[in-house]
């Protein structure tokens, strides 16, 4: 039975879009239909992110351009915030916003039917429930949430207050949803989570990050697929996982370290462990262990007491290593977060200095990352199709670009659909973005690089 037209606004990270892709599955299975706009939409899901105060600002401030555009065209839509917003203010918000019809917490998005026909006043005795975790992506690439919330409490960070303490996704759940979306057509699966270096140190048996990547690789082997996944933590990087890394063929070596800092008084009052000697030696042994690795990072800049010399420290590592992305934030004072009670607050001039003074850098070196690959013979994973000055091209992304933040491969010649994956040799770059012209095995001598 088909009952109403929703639409869906994700805000924030990979793992929010995850989240909105299950309960439009939800809503998909129950009968109701997704609109291509607010103006076809009888309901309006947004999902909030609330890690830092002004993506807490982005997201009431989108609820209330969209209810005031509904104003104005005398056709007021229900309103429904999702996601991390609500689990960490609560009850307060049905004060602060009137002009949201129902509050939906990260444990309770499962339900997100009952509270959609409890919002139009629909019966929803009428649906059978869904029990498994449905997922409706069409594109070439999928993330994978292998686990959720977080036990690490980094003093500037209000994660496990929003998402709770660690949670490791069962396995056979993972694999159920990789073989879906691989019999979908996905081409490679990308697996995320707060911490996903310590996946199964909740689960009884031996079972960690390294077990499951065998067999998330045992699904989506017949597919001839890709897996990549994203933010370790330094100590996770266990013997185990880099041999995973290093040996499993469908693995990529390609691996996410948020370092935040170098300095180990900073990453003290940061609450993490570390120093810039075990870090060192930590991206030694990994570069020596994994053939052609790529590294990506994040640098957080202006935390409490951070000194000049502090942050220059910071910017002579990432210029020593060299790593091949580099994220770059400043520091922003969380409520209810242990650092913004701290003394010695860095003022926001100095902290935006720093940060685009480390962006320069991480610029700088990634623009030369990229060009590094010039010259190379890599399969490319067509993502779509762009309208250029010149004519119709094929965007896509090669092993060592992570989907939506590594930049493209721009391919102007050949035929090819979405979904493919073309051969190409690399003969160009901009900024983060490579030109690629495909070629035939028999341009590469008959072997395949």
């Amino acid at each position: 039975m088909t009952y109403a037209t929703f639409y869906c606004i994700t805000l924030g990270c990979a793992k929010n879009e995850v989240d909105t892709d299950r309960m439009r599955a939800r809503l998909l299975d129950a009968g109701f239909v997704e609109g291509e706009s607010i103006e076809d939409a009888q309901v309006v899901l947004i999902n909030t992110c609330s890690f830092l105060a002004s993506a807490t600002s982005e997201s009431i401030e989108t609820i209330l351009g969209i209810a005031a555009a509904s104003e104005d065209l005398d056709a007021s839509v229900p309103l429904i915030m999702c996601g991390c917003v609500p689990s960490r203010y609560g009850e307060e918000l049905a004060k602060e916003l009137p002009e949201v019809a129902a509050f939906v917490t990260v444990e309770e998005e499962e339900r997100i039917v009952e509270v959609v026909c409890d919002v139009l006043g629909l019966d929803d005795g009428l649906m059978e429930s869904q029990e498994s975790a449905l997922r409706t992506v069409e594109g070439t690439s999928a993330y994978v949430k292998i686990s959720d919330g977080c036990d690490r409490f980094c003093t500037f960070c209000a994660i496990p207050f929003i998402r709770g303490r660690y949670a490791s996704r069962p396995p056979r759940e993972i694999c159920d949803e990789v073989q879906a979306l691989m019999e979908g057509g996905v081409r490679e699966i990308v697996l995320i989570g707060q911490d996903t270096g310590v996946w199964g140190c909740d689960l009884e048996g031996e079972k960690d990050l390294a077990w499951l990547l065998n067999e998330v690789a045992r699904v989506v082997r017949p597919f001839d697929g890709w897996v990549r996944v994203l933010y370790l933590q330094p100590e996770g990087m266990t013997q185990r996982l880099v041999a995973a890394l290093r040996d499993i063929p469908e693995v990529l070596p390609y691996i996410d370290i948020p370092i935040q800092h170098c300095c180990a008084s900073v990453l003290r009052k940061m609450g993490r462990s570390g120093s810039r000697e075990e870090l060192q030696a930590l991206f030694a042994r990994l570069r020596e262990e994994i053939p052609n690795l790529v590294l990506r990072t994040t640098g957080l800049v202006g935390f409490p007491s951070e000194t000049e010399e502090d942050f220059c420290q910071l910017i002579d590592f990432v210029e020593e290593q060299e790593f091949d992305y580099t994220s770059v934030f400043a520091y922003s004072a969380e409520e209810g977060t242990a650092a913004a009670l701290m003394d010695g607050q860095v003022d926001e001039e100095t902290k935006l200095d720093r940060a685009q003074r480390l962006m320069d850098v991480a610029e700088q070196l990634g623009f030369a990352s990229t060009a590094s690959h010039v010259g190379e013979t890599v399969d490319v994973i067509v993502d779509g199709v762009e309208q250029t000055d010149d004519g119709f091209e094929f965007v896509g992304h090669a092993w060592f670009q992570a989907p939506d933040c590594d930049g493209a491969v721009h391919i102007a010649e050949g035929e090819a659909s979405v979904g493919d994956i073309v051969r190409c040799r690399l003969v160009d770059s901009f900024c983060y973005e490579l030109i690629g012209v495909p070629v035939s095995i028999d341009q590469e001598d008959g072997v395949e690089r």
